[in-house]
């Protein structure tokens, strides 16, 4: 084997496949900083150590501090979105049956892995590329209410903005409860979201003389 095909293949993975795997873990060191301790704990020399990289590897993948913190924010937006789009999915049935068990899983999410919350409810003021981040991932899922919504009798359409004002509201309600529920867990994730959903549903029918 020659030199360069050692090199590629040193541990039996390609130069790429440790390139990401190393991105991997910084970016896994940096959520556990942030969602432990919150966005101060978060610096290059901390995660550095906490992902047992170099600085060198660090910049390797990283520009900067903020450019890593960009990268732990999509994790978790993307995580959660998926949460809500698989579970809904796997449910089944009429809007508010796959409404509650995608809720049921969101919030069961967030009761087993606090960073969730943490992450979620950071004030990211002054970090390149977060500004609107958390108001761009209460959105998505603001989106995936609408068209919950559409589909039950007596909405506004789909894409209408009376629906969509709905479903911000609802989503900073819900957004609320859960912060909540989390600092004093009186009831089980499917009964809040049980309670949850009735209260979005009903919300979310418009009055047979507001349709248009």
């Amino acid at each position: 084997m020659g030199r360069e095909a050692a090199v590629r293949d040193y541990g039996g993975l390609s130069a790429q496949q440790r390139r990401d795997e190393r991105r991997r873990r910084l970016i896994d060191a940096a959520r556990t900083l942030w969602g432990g301790a919150g966005l101060d704990a978060v610096s290059v020399r901390g995660v550095c150590a906490a992902s047992g990289l170099t600085h060198r590897y660090f910049y390797e993948q990283f520009a900067n501090r903020d450019e890593l913190l960009v990268a732990v924010a999509g994790q978790v937006r993307e995580q959660l979105v998926q949460i809500l789009l698989e579970t809904s999915d796997a449910a089944g049935g009429p809007a508010d049956q796959r409404f509650r068990a995608a809720l049921t899983a969101f919030l069961q999410a967030f009761s087993d892995d606090p960073e969730f919350h943490r992450i979620m409810t950071t004030d990211v003021a002054g970090v390149a590329g977060l500004e609107t981040w958390e108001h761009d991932t209460l959105d998505v899922i603001a989106d995936l209410m609408v068209q919950y919504g559409a589909e039950a009798e007596g909405v506004a359409p789909p894409n209408g903005p009376e629906a969509r004002r709905r479903a911000r509201f609802m989503v900073g309600g819900v957004n609320h409860l859960l912060a909540g529920w989390l600092a004093e867990p009186d009831v089980t994730a499917a009964e809040l979201a049980e309670a949850c959903t009735e209260y979005c549903m009903a919300l979310a029918r418009v009055p047979a003389h507001a349709r248009r």
